[in-house]
Order: C-alpha cells, then sequence, then structure tokens
C-alpha cells in the first residue's frame, strides 16, 4: 500500500529524490508521513516526516539543509530530495505513514505502515 522508489547510485555530492505512493489507502489531514533509513549494520533511524494537512516537516539533525521533505496530495505522494549526498547517506530507505502525535513521529513503532524500501547508495 506504501511504494517507495527512486533509489539508485550516486556519487558524493549528487542529487537523488525519493517517491513514497500510498496506493489503496486514504491519507488524511491527521496522518504524517516519514522517511527511515537503515544503513548496513545499523539500526533504522527516523530522517524526515511531513503532516499531510498541514505540510509541516520534521528532519534528522544530521540531514538538515540538505535533504527536503514534501508531499502531493492530490498524487497521494511523499517526496524526500537529498542533495549534497554523501558516503554516510548509504541506506536501505522507507516511507512510513502514521497518524501519531509529533512528539512519537520518531519511534518506529508508531507506524503500522510501511513501504518496501529503496536503497541509495552513496559512492565514488
Amino acid at each position: 500500500q506504501l511504494q517507495a522508489s527512486g533509489g539508485g547510485s550516486v556519487q558524493p555530492g549528487g542529487s537523488l529524490e525519493l517517491s513514497c505512493l500510498a496506493s489503496g489507502r486514504t491519507v488524511t489531514n491527521y496522518h504524517i508521513m516519514s522517511w527511515f533509513r537503515q544503513a548496513p549494520g545499523k539500526e533504522l533511524e527516523f530522517v524526515a516526516a511531513v503532516g499531510w494537512g498541514s505540510g509541516t516537516a520534521r528532519y534528522l539533525d544530521s540531514i538538515k539543509g540538505r535533504f527536503t521533505i514534501s508531499r502531493d496530495i492530490a498524487k497521494n505522494t511523499v517526496y524526500l530530495q537529498m542533495n549534497s549526498l554523501k558516503s554516510e547517506d548509504t541506506a536501505v530507505y522507507y516511507c512510513g505513514l502514521t497518524q501519531t502525535i509529533w512528539a512519537r513521529v520518531y519511534l518506529r513503532r508508531e507506524y503500522p505502515y510501511w513501504g518496501q524500501g529503496t536503497l541509495v547508495t552513496v559512492s565514488s
């Protein structure tokens, strides 16, 4: 029901845009859509979130100023524009859908719906 796409291989300093389509599911103003990532050998970590109705965004500190999360309500799609990519951004990126409160948006257990993951590799 969440279909992530857009991953690939890019050199350091490059850009990628990830997309996550919520198909077959109504996303309401009470929902928050987020991106998490899991680097090799590491735990899943929160990257960014956007309020579906408000457009309010939250970011992991280490990606602020480089990544931008946005949503297209008409297309039921959330995007993650990633610029100035670094090798440490290499990970499988997952989108998630929740109706939790903002204080808990960083917690993976708050997300009942997940996309399948898309691999981003940043390497020279």
